[in-house]
């Protein structure tokens, strides 16, 4: 089985950093795969089996020889400590590189009055030269590792430019006879270190902002909680660590506390905030045997609850696990990203030379062609290229989660917007998944509560759904259910049960199983094909003589209820353009009359009925292949393919979803879902709320136009700033600027989605 590592990394800059990272760590024994983040300042390692015990003192050497720095996965998401002054830290060498930089810059501000501010050339040689070699040694020594490495990277481009800047001003400086007045480009270089520090620590700031979402997950995990006594290891109340709990153990929860871990109320009643898990605003009601979710809030009652999963096991440490996940794999897009970044800098670095050349070979002054050649080398940093698509991922990632919406990878989030086919499960994703007991028919001189009653106690040793209803029908009614009346009870399999009641025996099962049983034809059971046509779920109750004679009694007619929303959800859908597909097991009559109330059109194939658990799978890729489109539609005709999304909430829809182009989990209660199905997707709604497909739909699309929108704007800096940087328009102050703000808009982009609100 394979095994994988994350690992922090410092240093990285830009595009080509990550191609160099990447490579180093691909050459590491056992290494199968390696992704790195710019945004996130990690990397995913993925091991061919088991990775060794000395596997990651490995990977952190082998980082730290490329010249970058191994830290912590969760670094980048740390907060920066406060500095001197108030402040940050990181800030004071872009602050001590600005304050020695303005003076440099000041001529350039009084030339626009008619000013002349020129300071002596030794003062600028003092006031450059720390900017250069100490507040800048970050370039060369990371431009150093890059030249060893025979690869190229910002900083490489940093150093090469502003040292030729500065070595050309003291050159014309030590030859200047005493006295003359000469032009000095100490300003150049000094004010580019400076645009580029700051640029580089506003990046690192808005760059926090994206992993908001993960820190505000993690900040859900209460830090104590109060262990009750359990009458023989402990005998007081106590407040222990929550990483000291363990599944079994009794906690009391008091009113406006986070719950530490997830369990089941055993005493109290009180309602849970699980906002921040799953989207929903509304306080959920709790009560004992109902579930509750570490890392929600307790309301204004006192809870005891057992604990029934702590750490990695728990809802909440899954939720960060997927949100990691997603935020820490690369996107399709990437790849593209990834094969500029690994020519762009020798490119760079040729046009550079270059520029220098051809310039003076014009006749232009060493000077200028220098300068120009400068002004490309600044230009072209990839910061923006390697930011435009992690920076967009991490921030749609996010946003989701708050909204219940976990994506599990990048190639979902990618392929979700192509979504043209939604196919959704009946039972339990449209409808509320809990059938109830809607009518009992009963045959001449049977008493309705009777037969009730009897049904309920054969059906009170059963945890079917219908067996459920059946009991839940009974106690509505005011019935006393009395499980242990009951004997010789059996389950049949597909079919029904079978028991003693009170000593009569009794049959309560399908209407196949009574023809079975030989009960005949009478009007009781023509009455029930009847139900059955019109849409309802019947199950019959027969008595049974010693001589294995049945006879029908009564009729038990059971429904589902559409989830609230679940129609104006679709229409919604339908609106978008998507094609709809109900998929369910159920007779053609029943899913008709539950397409009827959600406003699907049987007509046009909205509704495909008789569908049994292992055929969903096959079903899909009809879909995916056009073979099952909708009638009429010339795309049925044609054979197009459509990019299908499948969602399910059970282990029976695992194989749909996995076999569709998105799977869609949604959960079957609230904070809960199906493991099975939720490894099988790419996308798990934390809550089932199918206004939810069309929420995860649109954060797809809106990411991946962020994607596209940072893209075309890191290359559109980069494919116009050179040309005009070669022909002389931008000093290499601009273009320092314009590299700086390049990385800054990118991010600032992609942080916009953070306003995203799930469509009404």
């Amino acid at each position: 089985m394979d095994s994988v590592i994350d690992l922090g990394i410092g240093g990285m800059t830009c595009a080509s950093c990550v191609s160099r990272v990447e490579r180093v760590l691909r050459k590491q024994p056992g290494v199968a795969e390696a992704a790195v983040n710019l945004a996130t300042e990690s990397a995913r390692v993925t091991f061919s089996g088991e990775a060794g015990e000395d596997a990651l003192a490995r990977l952190k050497r082998a980082v730290r020889d490329a010249g970058y720095e191994p830290r912590s996965p969760m670094a980048a998401q740390e907060e920066v400590p406060a500095g001197w002054l108030g402040v940050p830290r990181d800030a004071w060498p872009v602050v001590a590189a600005l304050l020695l930089s303005a003076p440099l810059a000041l001529p350039m501000l009084g030339d626009l009055f008619d000013q002349h501010w020129m300071l002596p050339a030794w003062a600028q040689f003092l006031l450059a030269t720390p900017v250069q070699f100490v507040l800048g040694a970050r370039f060369y020594k990371a431009g150093w590792h890059a030249l060893k490495a025979l690869t190229g990277n910002m900083e490489l481009l940093v150093a090469i430019g502003t040292t030729a800047g500065w070595a050309l001003s003291t050159w014309l400086w030590w030859r200047a006879e005493p006295g003359e007045m000469v032009h000095l480009y100490y300003e150049g270089s000094a004010v580019v270190i400076a645009l580029v520090l700051l640029g580089k620590w506003l990046e690192a700031r808005a760059k926090r902002q994206t992993t908001d979402a993960i820190r505000a997950l993690h900040a859900l995990r209460p830090e104590r909680a109060h262990l009750l006594p359990d009458g023989v290891r402990r005998t007081e109340l106590a407040d222990v660590g929550v990483d000291e709990l363990m599944p079994g153990d009794l906690v009391r929860v008091l009113p406006g506390e986070r719950f530490p871990a997830d369990g089941e109320v055993l005493l109290g009643e009180s309602q849970a905030d699980e906002s921040m898990l799953t989207g929903e605003s509304m306080p959920v009601a709790k009560q004992p045997g109902d579930a509750v979710t570490g890392g929600s809030i307790n309301g204004d009652g006192s809870l005891e609850v057992r604990v029934r999963a702590v750490g990695a096991q728990s809802v909440l440490s899954h939720i960060i696990a997927l949100v990691q996940d997603a935020q820490a794999a690369k996107a399709p897009v990437q790849r593209l990203v990834d094969r500029v970044a690994a020519v762009f800098v020798p490119v760079v670095l040729l046009i550079a030379l270059a520029t220098l050349v051809v310039w003076w070979q014009l006749g232009a002054p060493i000077e200028s062609a220098l300068l120009n050649a400068v002004s490309v080398l600044v230009i072209a940093c990839p910061c923006a290229l390697g930011l435009a698509t992690p920076a967009a991922i991490m921030t749609g990632t996010g946003v989701a989660a708050r909204h219940g919406i976990l994506i599990k990878d990048p190639v979902a989030l990618e392929m979700a917007h192509r979504v043209d086919t939604v196919a959704f499960d009946k039972t339990g994703t449209l409808t509320e998944g809990h059938p109830r007991l809607r009518v009992v028919e009963v045959a001449d001189g049977v008493d309705e509560l009777a037969v009730l009653q009897a049904a309920g106690t054969l059906q009170s040793q059963s945890t079917h759904p219908l067996a459920q209803a059946v009991v839940d029908g009974a106690r509505a009614h005011g019935l006393r259910i009395e499980p242990e009346t009951a004997r010789d009870v059996q389950a049949v399999q597909g079919r029904g049960m079978v028991g003693r009641v009170t000593g009569a025996w009794l049959a309560l099962g399908s209407l196949r199983w009574m023809h079975e049983l030989g009960a005949g034809d009478g009007p009781l059971l023509q009455r029930a094909s009847v139900l059955e046509s019109e849409g309802g779920t019947v199950s019959v109750l027969a008595t049974g003589s010693d001589d294995g004679v049945w006879t029908p009694v009564a009729l038990f007619v059971f429904g589902d209820e559409a989830k609230p929303g679940a129609a104006a959800a679709l229409e919604a859908l339908r609106e978008q353009g998507m094609r709809l597909r109900m998929v369910s097991g159920d007779s053609r009559g029943a899913a008709l009359a539950m397409g009827h109330l959600l406003g699907l059109r049987a007509d046009q194939d909205e509704v495909l009925a008789e569908v049994l658990p292992g055929d969903k799978a096959a079903l899909i890729e009809r879909l995916k292949r056009g073979d099952a489109g909708t009638a009429g539609d010339p795309a049925r005709r044609e054979g197009h393919p459509h990019t299908v999304a499948m969602v399910g909430d059970g282990v029976n829809d695992a194989p749909a979803l996995a076999a569709a182009d998105v799977g869609i989990a949604m959960s079957h209660s609230r904070g809960g879902g199906s493991d099975v199905a939720m490894h099988a997707a790419g996308i798990t709604l934390m809550r089932g709320d199918v206004a939810l497909v069309g929420a995860a739909l649109d954060i797809s699309h809106r990411t991946v136009s962020k994607i596209r929108q940072n893209l075309f704007w890191a290359f559109a800096y980069n494919t116009a700033g050179i040309p005009l940087a070669a022909m002389g328009f931008l000093s290499p102050v601009v273009a320092g600027a314009a590299m700086a703000l390049s990385s800054v808009s990118v991010v600032s982009n992609a942080l916009l989605l953070r306003r995203w609100q799930p469509p009404r």
